[in-house]
């Protein structure tokens, strides 16, 4: 599979908590008609600092407090999410020489706790059930007791917005050095609803939104956003049900919302089983590892997907897929999704450039059977 990075240029706003990341041309699984194709490039967010597209919307926030702060030398940043934005919210602070708190609830795996305290983090503290209990918490009994302190929600802020944004005027420039205008549609998964937010705003900006699509990926269970346009206003879920547990806002933010219904945007939803099948294809294809999150937006580039989902798609239009990243994943988890979810496999399009179509389960001529897969601890390959 051949491949094209684009060197950007330096781009006006480039603050130290995010950087311009790479984007790049693939061809990954088109269906066998190969008319019905479009041209994907992949923005690879997963390179950001924290490992994930929070960087920059985190990242942008913790810079203007800094910025507009009367005694920015005092300012304690305190995150309630466990997740990559608690991650986001101590890799910028420590670029920025601040100190951070996260809280995070009881629920939060030991894996993302190490991390966060790997990161640099002033203190981890667990305690509630759930996200609410936690982010109340971190209110009352930390924020209202620090004079410097500056709260640092996950995804509802226009900073944050702002700061995502920027992701747009990159791809906008990076296109442009390969003598390209514009994309035709831009793929994100959408939790709380920031990075859509931003891409919109971005849209906006560049004079896009008329003419590029955003397809905003949920997952069933994590589908905030687009039960919420199917009724016409906002919807809180009764819970998270998803693997995608990145995704687990129960109630997507008004602004997202208000600029969805607002701008071109499609709402699709899809299953656990197509996010984790998008995960372990990525790893295979291009040795990337991301959470089922976003192994979400991956997975519409395989088997016709994207063009079921978007037919007005040419050979010739633009395909933007935000790999937006995340550390809440391991080497095991996809294992494990592999083992669980295989069977979506079931019908692989015959594309010898793409090796997935060989190493899925079900593979291309059975190719899969020579993989070596687990059992319990152990290892064996199913040939012997």
């Amino acid at each position: 599979m051949g491949s094209l990075t684009i060197t950007p240029k330096p781009l006006d706003r480039n603050p130290p908590h995010r950087i311009v990341r790479p984007l790049q041309s693939r061809r990954l699984n088109p269906p066998t008609n190969s008319r019905s194709s479009s041209r994907i490039f992949l923005k690879l967010e997963n390179l950001q600092p924290s490992g994930s597209f929070k960087s920059r919307g985190i990242g942008a926030l913790l810079l203007h407090s800094l910025q507009t702060h009367p005694t920015p030398s005092i300012v304690h940043f305190y995150c309630s999410s466990g997740g990559n934005a608690g991650l986001a919210c101590v890799t910028a602070a420590k670029t920025l020489d601040r100190p951070a708190t996260v809280v995070v609830p009881l629920s939060t795996k030991p894996l993302m706790i190490a991390k966060i305290k790997n990161a640099g983090a002033h203190e981890v503290v667990q305690v509630g059930e759930s996200w609410k209990e936690a982010d109340t918490y971190l209110r009352e009994e930390l924020l209202e007791k620090d004079d410097g302190g500056v709260y640092v929600p996950p995804f509802d802020h226009p900073e944050i917005w702002e700061g995502h944004s920027t992701l747009v005027e990159e791809v906008a420039g990076q296109l442009l050095e390969k003598g390209e205008e514009g994309a035709d549609a831009m793929v994100c998964s959408v939790g709380g609803g920031g990075l859509l937010c931003g891409l919109l705003l971005g849209l906006e900006r560049e004079k896009w939104g008329g003419s590029c699509t955003v397809l905003a990926l949920e997952t069933e269970g994590a589908d905030s956003l687009n039960k919420a346009l199917a009724k016409g206003q906002l919807v809180t879920l009764p819970g998270i049900t998803s693997i995608a547990t990145s995704l687990g806002a129960t109630r997507v933010a008004q602004k997202a919302f208000d600029l969805a219904r607002k701008h071109n945007v499609k709402s699709a939803v899809l299953s656990d089983a197509e996010a984790a099948m998008g995960c372990w294809r990525l790893a295979d294809d291009e040795r990337i590892l991301v959470e089922a999150a976003c192994g979400l937006n991956v997975a519409v580039c395989y088997n016709g997907r994207l063009k079921k989902l978007l037919p007005e798609l040419t050979p010739e239009s633009k395909v933007v897929i935000v790999v937006c990243g995340g550390s809440n994943v391991t080497l095991a988890t996809l294992l494990a999704y592999r083992k669980e979810y295989g069977w979506i496999e079931g019908k692989i399009t015959d594309d010898e450039e793409v090796p997935s179509a060989f190493s899925a389960p079900n593979g291309v001529n059975g190719y899969s059977n020579m993989l070596g897969w687990m059992d319990g601890d152990e290892w064996y390959d199913q040939d012997e």
